[in-house]
């Protein structure tokens, strides 16, 4: 027997604690709050607290920060490390070229953060301000009305069992209803690949592409650390057809992020993300850097890299989209952070002058007129062709990016895309890429990289990993793919087993996921799909 839903009612509902959904957040109490009204905002997180799930590079461009709090250095934004060096290397086995850094990327008065350390200090400014927020509560279902509108979100029912039973611990989810909900989700975010199909609202964009990006920080010798100091590399370990490179930022405390980015274009079916980035730290230039530290902290997320002409409608009737879920990453700069908190913000005081107007409309459009005169807009659309030049290999987009950027992105076309799980070969197509063994020292695997990003669910609950069609990953993803999700995937959900007995079966350890969407992205049936477990349940990064 179905048990009966509480229900909360408020102005916004927010999903996702992440830098759009804070912004948004934020701005629409702030607005609130300047005209006296009473209006009420929550936010949702899946994490077990604000920052659990954020990793980011991460060189951060504060312009949008200074718009909701010009004065954040003194409220004490955790933006303690300027940019003073900046670095573009082109990386071949043993050798490191300098290479002129394009202009987009350069760190001029930008800032070497965690987005973990950031998103917890936005939350404590929203909650000052009168903002809900509650960690542990993954949004699972999205609310409809009768006219076919967005009512708001429910959480997920809590203490259901593998078997599908309630167990002694169960808790039925909770309902929240809103007269307008933000998504605001991160990348591919479950309930927007919904909305998507629902309102249509990608019908005149091209498919997103995305990247994985696989990160460590690591503590080094304080003669090998330079505090602001910022490098992005190209070329080795990857080859030429594939899309790549690594952002290596010197933090503070002899702290060092390493974030290794492989877009999920690439062909090769024995390719092995996670084993790049360990290959990556065996470069001379690297282990010079490295020897003598210890690694900290291990995590991974996907990147929405699509960006212009993969913008999807972010608007329908009773929400919107923001951030990373709506595709407004800008992949030359390498930054997505200013990007989401200016649509989390442009979203709000949309919002805000909807629902103080007492519109009957229940589509806020006007946050499309609002993003499409903003910088989001102007500085996606110079960049348009720079991603999708690098389908053709790395010289054919170095050469597209060179244009592009002399040009300031008035060439007169724009590069069409395709989907990433239409991108992956045949296994006989390549061969077999013999990753060296991991020792310990420099180098490791997944398993125990998976204790540095404190990675948790509740045991007895139902695998949030979910095969549309069981036969299909012997079929065609052994058969034909050699099983490319027991490489893709960071963090070793996936494996094959009974192959020595001649009967193969795939087994998922969902209780590893670090929730990167990496599996729903790249499969190349589209046979995987990801929902949210339990809420507080994935990676605890502390400081990523």
């Amino acid at each position: 027997m179905a048990t009966e839903r509480e229900s909360m009612e408020y102005d916004v509902v927010v999903v996702g604690a992440g830098p759009a959904g804070l912004s948004a957040a934020i701005r629409f109490k702030q607005a609130a709050n300047a005209a006296d009204k009473e209006m009420s905002v929550c936010v949702l997180e899946k994490g077990s607290e604000v920052g659990a799930h954020i990793l980011s590079g991460a060189c951060f461009e504060p312009i949008a920060l200074v718009e909701i709090f010009p004065d954040w250095k003194i409220r004490g934004a955790p933006l303690n490390v300027p940019v003073i060096d900046d670095n573009f290397l082109f990386l071949t086995e043993k050798r490191a070229i300098k290479m002129p850094t394009p202009p987009q990327m350069h760190g001029d008065n930008n800032y070497i953060i965690s987005m973990a350390s950031l998103c917890r200090w936005l939350g404590e400014q929203a909650e000052a301000l009168g903002v809900e927020i509650y960690p542990g509560f993954a949004a699972a279902e999205i609310l409809y009305d009768e006219d076919g509108s967005v009512r708001g979100v429910a959480t997920g029912d809590m203490g259901i069992g593998k078997d599908g039973q309630q167990t002694a611990n169960y808790q039925p989810g909770m309902e929240l209803i809103a007269k307008q909900t933000i998504f605001a989700e991160g990348c591919r975010g479950s309930l927007t690949q919904e909305l998507f199909e629902r309102f249509d609202l990608r019908k005149d964009a091209d498919p997103q592409t995305y990247g994985i990006g696989v990160k460590e920080i690591w503590e080094v010798k304080p003669e090998n650390h330079k505090a602001g100091k910022l490098i992005h590399t190209i070329g080795w370990p990857l080859d030429t057809e594939t899309y790549g490179g690594t952002a290596v930022y010197h933090m503070e405390n002899n702290q060092v992020a390493i974030m290794f980015v492989v877009g999920l274009d690439y062909k090769n079916p024995w390719l092995s993300p996670f084993e790049e980035l360990q290959r990556f730290k065996t470069h001379p230039s690297m282990r010079s850097l490295l020897e003598g530290g210890r690694r900290l902290a291990y995590g991974a997320r996907a990147l929405s890299e699509g960006g212009f002409q993969s913008i999807p409608k972010f608007t329908f009737p009773g929400g919107v989209l923001a951030g990373d879920n709506a595709g407004f990453l800008d992949v030359p700069k390498i930054k997505g952070a200013h990007n989401a908190m200016k649509s989390g913000i442009l979203a709000a005081e949309a919002i805000f002058e909807h629902l103080s107007a007492e519109k009957t409309e229940k589509e806020v459009t006007a946050y499309t007129d609002k993003v499409k005169a903003s910088w989001i807009w102007k500085d996606l659309y110079k960049a348009r062709n720079i991603r999708p030049g690098f389908h053709w290999g790395i010289w054919a987009g170095l050469f597209i990016a060179g244009l592009e950027t002399a040009l300031f992105g008035r060439t007169p076309w724009t590069i069409r895309i395709r989907a990433d799980h239409e991108a992956l070969k045949n296994k006989n197509a390549y061969p077999k890429i013999d990753y060296p063994k991991p020792d310990g020292v420099l180098t490791f695997d997944r398993l125990s990289s998976l204790v540095l990003a404190n990675v948790n669910h509740e045991e007895n609950q139902c695998c949030h990993l979910v095969l549309r069609d069981e036969k299909k990953a012997i079929d065609v993803n052994f058969k034909h793919y050699a099983s490319p999700e027991t490489r893709y995937c960071p963090a070793g959900v996936y494996e094959i087993l009974g192959e020595e007995e001649g009967k193969p079966y795939l087994q998922i350890n969902g209780q590893n996921c670090l929730h990167c969407k990496t599996c729903d992205i790249k499969d190349p049936t589209q046979n995987i799909k990801w929902t949210v477990p339990e809420g507080g349940g994935g990676p605890n990064y502390p400081n990523m």
